[in-house]
């Protein structure tokens, strides 16, 4: 090795070194620069590829978005549209410090539970169950719509059966797949099919207890539209429609519903 390239690999890393310290394979970020996520800042006269200062940071948003759940398309649009890799960071930040807090809830509920098991003491269904995927978007909920409103949502889940959850959770999975499946065909917002999937989108929401509306049979306007921004806004609800291409459909819809309905 020359100095010229000692120097280089004091800024840049190999292929087999970042896949090594990721814990991923070579292949896997030869697929990445072949969708076009992530190319080497450099490929050598030799054919390997090298990977500098900002190709890392990219790839640590990368893997953060996955470990938040984002499919490859989703986080392709995310990367695209932010600029500012620092900024976007302290958000991921935020984020990766949410879901932090809540596996720490999920511990202590689990800890909980094997006490009570070692000790052969009663177990308490009420503490059972903190910090799972019902509480997971705890503090923005409270901080939109205020703590009453996670308050009675989270008291309404814990108090369903297990059927009733499965069938809740069915129920938002098809709806969501509906959705994904109009956006991929084009479906106009205005069109009877995605007014019928705003209407049953619309009922959905309505049925929530603490959701503002809820009790009247539809949610209020301005709740309904801020969520139809915060989906295209925020990747991770994007995620549930299929991408940015389906929360566009579900916000556009979901205007012109309100304009009609509310």
């Amino acid at each position: 090795m020359n100095e010229r390239e000692h120097t280089r690999l004091r800024d840049e890393w190999s292929i087999q070194e970042i896949a090594r310290l990721v814990g991923t394979t070579s292949r896997t970020l030869r697929h990445y620069d072949a969708i076009g996520l992530l190319a080497p800042s450099r490929i050598g006269s030799n054919g390997y590829r090298w990977y500098d200062g900002p190709a890392l940071v990219r790839l640590q948003r990368i893997l953060v978005l996955r470990e938040l759940g984002l499919p490859l398309p989703a986080i392709q649009r995310a990367l695209r549209d932010e600029q500012d890799a620092a900024a976007a960071l302290r958000e991921h930040l935020t984020l990766l410090r949410r879901e932090q807090r809540r596996l720490e809830r999920q511990a202590a509920s689990v800890e909980r539970t094997i006490a009570a098991l070692d000790s052969g003491g009663r177990l308490m269904a009420e503490n059972m169950f903190d910090g799972f995927d019902h509480t997971q978007y705890k503090e923005e909920v409270e901080q939109r719509w205020g703590a009453d409103a996670y308050a009675s949502g989270d008291a309404w889940w814990r108090g369903m059966t297990e059927a009733d959850r499965e069938g809740w959770t069915a129920l938002v999975a098809q709806l969501g797949a509906d959705w994904s499946a109009a956006a991929q065909a084009g479906t106009d917002p205005a069109s009877a099919q995605a007014q019928a999937l705003a209407q049953r989108h619309a009922d959905w929401l309505a049925g929530i207890p603490g959701t503002p509306g809820h009790g009247t049979g539809r949610p209020a306007k301005e709740y309904l539209l801020g969520l139809g921004d915060m989906y295209v806004a925020d990747p991770r609800f994007a995620a549930s429609y299929g991408g940015e291409r389906g929360a566009t459909l579900v916000r556009d819809a979901l205007r012109v519903w309100a304009q009609a309905h509310l």
